[in-house]
């Protein structure tokens, strides 16, 4: 994941922090969860100032800007499979209709995921220039 003991040390003190925080949304109702969640956002707040330290250090990078209009439909497909899954579960009452629903919002999503996301990272690919 790192290619720097920096951005090693960096990301795992952003997924401890991630961790912690949810722990103490979890358990917010006790003191200890309200604790939790303080000393998750901190950690979480000094990962991304981290982060944002090392990114000059990384250099130039070899990829091109990939079009974000075609970034911004595959999140917009992927989050339309989403809600079909979440409003089907809701709209029907038999056990067959949920599986429909949700089988055909996985579908959607993934075919944003899969087809149309990939699509818009190599736009611009290095392999292409």
């Amino acid at each position: 994941m790192a290619a720097t003991t920096s951005q090693g040390r960096t990301f795992t003190i952003f997924i401890t922090g991630l961790t912690t925080a949810a722990a103490g949304l979890a358990f917010f109702a006790t003191g200890g969860g309200k604790f939790a969640l303080g000393i998750g956002l901190i950690m979480l707040a000094y990962s991304g100032v981290s982060f944002m330290k090392i990114k000059p250090l990384e250099g130039i990078t070899a990829v091109g800007a990939q079009p974000a209009v075609m970034k911004l439909g595959g999140v917009c497909v992927v989050l339309l499979g989403w809600l079909i899954v979440l409003f089907g579960l809701h709209l029907t009452p038999s056990v067959s209709g949920r599986i429909i629903t949700t089988l055909l919002g996985l579908a959607v999503s993934l075919a944003g995921i899969l087809i149309i996301l990939p699509m818009a990272a190599n736009k611009n690919a290095i392999w292409k220039a």
